[in-house]
């Protein structure tokens, strides 16, 4: 492992339903850092970080974690590790209330103390606080997204994956989750963020990977 880096994929190859999604792909996250990963639809973004949290099996290559081959963690111990996870399509659990989405990935953690990590996201987003009751079926697509980041940090101690958190979101919710997300920046937490396209301000970034046909293109360091 490099020094100052808290997550290395080293050549990573990922087939879905026997086609190739990742083809040698590498990138490094450094500690405290804020990562870019573009591509367009199809390029490899969310193969890639379902790949990271252990959804998807590897072909070839290495997913490390502060030093450690994440092929001997089992996907549940993912997050234990304080890794928080966004996924694109959100994956909240319709008929459990806000409260309880955030909470699912806590409940694995042997360190985490709910009210200490609720106390902490509710501080960041208090509109997602003032429907914890809710049923997630209720909300818009919009607040599910905030939900869907509440749950990412609220277990992410150490490091985020954000896969498209500004796609198809109204204009004012966008502009809310890029608030909370720049806020971020220049912390202790590392967070890699995928996009479809550069809408949203490069000055976020440390470092900018772009993804093409689920390999590398050059990678670009801020200013």
């Amino acid at each position: 492992m490099t020094v100052g880096n808290l997550l290395e994929v080293t050549d990573l190859s990922v087939s879905i339903q026997s086609m190739q999604a990742l083809r040698g792909f590498s990138l490094e996250v450094p500690q405290g850092a804020m990562i870019g990963l573009v591509g367009r639809n199809g390029a490899g973004k969310t193969t890639l970080m379902r790949s990271i949290m252990g959804h998807l099996p590897l072909v070839s290559g290495r997913v490390t974690f502060e030093g450690k081959d994440l092929a001997g963690v089992p996907r549940h111990g993912r997050a234990p590790l304080g890794i928080g996870y966004m996924p694109e399509d959100r994956q909240l659990v319709p008929e459990l209330t806000v409260e309880e989405n955030i909470l699912l990935p806590i409940w694995v953690s042997k360190t985490l103390k709910a009210e200490e990590r609720l106390a902490f996201v509710y501080g960041m987003l208090p509109e997602v606080g003032a429907m914890r009751d809710r049923k997630a079926l209720l909300l818009s697509g919009g607040q599910q997204k905030l939900v869907a980041l509440c749950r990412a940090l609220a277990v992410g101690t150490r490091f985020l994956l954000l896969d498209e958190p500004f796609e198809g979101v109204a204009p004012a919710l966008s502009h809310r989750l890029s608030e909370v997300i720049s806020g971020l920046k220049g912390t202790a937490l590392s967070v890699l963020i995928s996009q479809s396209e550069l809408n949203h301000s490069q000055s976020l970034f440390d470092r900018q990977y772009v993804i093409e046909r689920g390999a590398n293109l050059a990678a670009s360091h801020a200013a």
